[in-house]
């Protein structure tokens, strides 16, 4: 989405974003962005703990969850307790009363950890960018290791021969246009032209390029996954 016409793609990931973040090769930049979230290991998941995490978090008493469930007050209480290994058919009853998959049931919860993590970039402020085809502004640049990768872009090309074939990279993309008009291209859709306030969501994997219909350069609002 982000190289120069003359810039050849290094390994299918466009050099463009990689000079954004930090010069180096985007393919290992996404991979420790990706390898970098911390530690990644699992403590051994109690069953009974984790059906009194779900019932609770529903606000049902024992005898609530036992009626949606189709089980006996007892053998629930068993279950929580650890006093008992329940057989498959309740693993069913169960998950099907607490509206989830049995594999929830043993999936433990994500970690209630709120990191506070917040970047402020004020008009004109963002990491810039150019190529002979966009100009980018890199958004909350402050952040590292982040799940997403924010920026803004003017449209400089005009046409699709502007581009040395298809731009693809990992991830998924959410567009939005600020100003003007674009057309996307994608490689397995018609192009579609997009005004001020549409958007598209789209795999980048997928070959992608925008050209601006304007008489001015449109900008847009461009939202790259790194997980």
């Amino acid at each position: 989405m982000c190289r120069a016409v003359a810039q050849p793609l290094q390994g299918g990931v466009c050099p463009g974003m990689a000079d954004i973040m930090t010069g180096s090769d985007p393919k290992n930049l996404i991979r420790i962005a990706r390898e970098s979230g911390g530690d990644t290991s699992v403590a051994p998941l109690n069953l009974g703990e984790r059906v009194r995490e779900l019932r609770k978090a529903k606000g049902w008493t024992l005898e609530q969850a036992a009626g949606h469930a189709g089980l006996a007050r007892s053998t629930l209480s068993k279950i929580e307790n650890g006093q008992m290994s329940p057989t498959y058919e309740a693993l069913k009853k169960l998950a099907e009363g607490l509206s989830i998959s049995v594999p929830q049931l043993f999936t433990p919860p994500s970690r209630a950890q709120v990191s506070g993590r917040m970047a402020v970039t004020k008009a004109g402020e963002g990491q810039g960018h150019a190529t002979a085809t966009y100009e980018h502004e890199l958004l909350g640049g402050t952040l590292r290791t982040k799940q997403m990768l924010p920026y803004r872009a003017r449209i400089r090309a005009r046409s699709f021969e502007e581009f040395d074939g298809w731009v693809r990279h990992d991830g998924e993309e959410f567009l939005y246009v600020l100003t003007g008009v674009i057309r996307l291209y994608t490689e397995f859709y018609e192009p579609v032209d997009l005004r001020r306030g549409d958007s598209a969501y789209y795999d980048a994997s997928m070959g992608h390029n925008v050209i601006s219909l304007s008489d001015e350069d449109a900008t847009i609002l461009w939202v790259t996954s790194l997980v």
